[in-house]
């Protein structure tokens, strides 16, 4: 069993912010329960805790052009620029068929791939999961979608099984959770397997299993803005925790759960009613609360139990991850940007020599991480942190250390002329309002 090759399965929340969970500091507020996410605890204690970790975008999509890559989003057109829109029958905004990702490399070497829950990669026909490398998908491809509707905001239909529609009632949160597990049941004990399980939870609509009448009342309103409350969104965290549950159960019943690395995160900080504490910002923010979130790595046979890393990490860092320990190469024309983490496994104070780097058309916002050190421009304003004594960001220290903040500038601007370009038409081709997106937190 030792020299088999693991299984691999990559959990990700929609916009589940950095303390949301029990084990990353979830603090009791106006009665609700302490235990919002036992499952995952647990998963935490018999694995490794990252306190640093970060996601490749404040917005979903581009992460999941980033997770899918292993690459820098910004380098294909479809997340060139950041938020893009969901266009249905667009040739350009999605992941293209072509371009090699975590889930075909791992397929043409022998793994069994799936995807469960939301694409949010381009629709069909030009785009989709099983274009890309899954052999089996459930979900949907919007970036949102309703809990009991199953259809996107504008009231759409959204619900498939590969590429057939799906007419089937049930709470999302928990049929997304029971196909991960039918996957996980129906694989060949001796063929490894992918299974990438994105949860729209804990995103709006804010619904739990019992309101089903909230999501007859809201439909075809779009955007869940008068609705929802923290204890709603504590249940479909909840939810979602006890799905995992019934995961990570699965494994233990086919007797693989030491040969499994699962890790969990969040696609983007939280908004709304999450809790990004002790972070200012949120989702469409490069503060720290946009873009800091909750990660969880178990896999009994590497890991060590119980152990904490403030190692500074990006999603895109997991495919690097994933492909290493499947012992999977790159596509040499697709190099990765992302860095193996497996020397964590072993020394969870390992960190490689890199900055993190991050822009955003939103604000004009770019941002570099470096040694503890943060560079953050938003409107053209500058600003310097130390993120380690000053988690909030309250303190701007550009006119204290100027040496300092050149450096980092200087670092910013190379690593994004080494970057394609946002193309002029995307420039000038999004326009968003006040209600299209999360207000800025600065």
């Amino acid at each position: 069993m030792k020299n088999k090759r693991p299984n691999l399965i990559f959990i990700l929340a929609d916009d589940l912010g950095y303390a949301d969970l029990g084990c990353t500091g979830a603090r009791d507020a106006l009665n609700l329960p302490a235990d919002v996410s036992p499952r995952l605890d647990a998963m935490a204690a018999q694995g490794l805790r990252f306190t640093h970790g970060y996601s490749n975008s404040a917005v979903c999509s581009p992460t999941r052009f980033a997770l899918a890559t292993g690459r820098w989003q910004y380098r294909l057109r479809g997340a060139a620029e950041e938020p893009i829109p969901s266009v249905h029958g667009d040739k350009v905004l999605g992941l293209p068929p072509s371009h090699p990702t975590l889930a075909s490399l791992l397929r043409d070497a022998g793994y069994a791939t799936a995807l469960v829950g939301k694409w949010h990669l381009g629709y069909p026909p030009h785009f989709g999961p099983r274009l890309s490398g899954y052999d089996s998908f459930f979900g949907f491809h919007a970036g949102g979608n309703d809990y009991f509707a199953h259809c996107d905001p504008r009231g759409r239909p959204d619900l498939w099984a590969d590429e057939s529609p799906v007419e089937e009632s049930g709470y999302l949160t928990d049929m997304l959770s029971k196909r991960a597990v039918e996957f996980i049941e129906s694989q060949d004990a001796d063929q490894p397997f992918l299974l990438s399980l994105h949860y729209s939870a804990p995103h709006w609509p804010w619904l739990t299993r019992d309101d089903a009448d909230e999501s007859r009342r809201i439909a075809g309103i779009g955007k869940h803005t008068d609705g929802g409350s923290l204890a709603t969104y504590h249940r479909m965290i909840h939810h979602m925790d006890e799905g995992i549950g019934w995961v990570l159960d699965a494994l233990e019943r086919r007797g693989i759960a030491e040969d499994t690395l699962i890790v969990f995160t969040s696609d983007n900080g939280g908004e709304r009613y999450s809790n990004n504490w002790p972070f200012v910002g949120q989702k469409m923010d490069l503060l720290e609360g946009g873009i800091r979130v909750p990660l969880i790595a178990r896999w009994p046979a590497r890991i060590a139990a119980g152990g904490v890393s403030d190692t500074p990490s990006l999603t895109m860092d997991w495919t690097a991850t994933f492909l290493a320990a499947a012992g999977v190469g790159a596509a040499p024309e697709y190099p990765l940007d992302g860095v193996s983490l497996l020397p964590l496994f072993d020394e969870p104070r390992w960190r490689p020599s890199r900055d993190l780097c991050w822009r955003m058309k939103h604000r004009s916002q770019r941002a570099l991480v470096r040694d503890g050190w943060k560079y953050l421009q938003v409107e053209g304003v500058e600003y310097l942190f130390d993120i380690e004594a000053d988690p909030r960001e309250r303190a701007n220290l550009r006119d204290r250390e100027p040496d300092r903040l050149e450096e980092l500038r200087a670092a910013w601007e190379a690593w994004n002329d080494s970057l394609p370009g946002i193309p002029e038409e995307a420039r000038v081709s999004l326009v968003f309002t006040k209600a299209d997106l999360p207000q800025a937190s600065f």
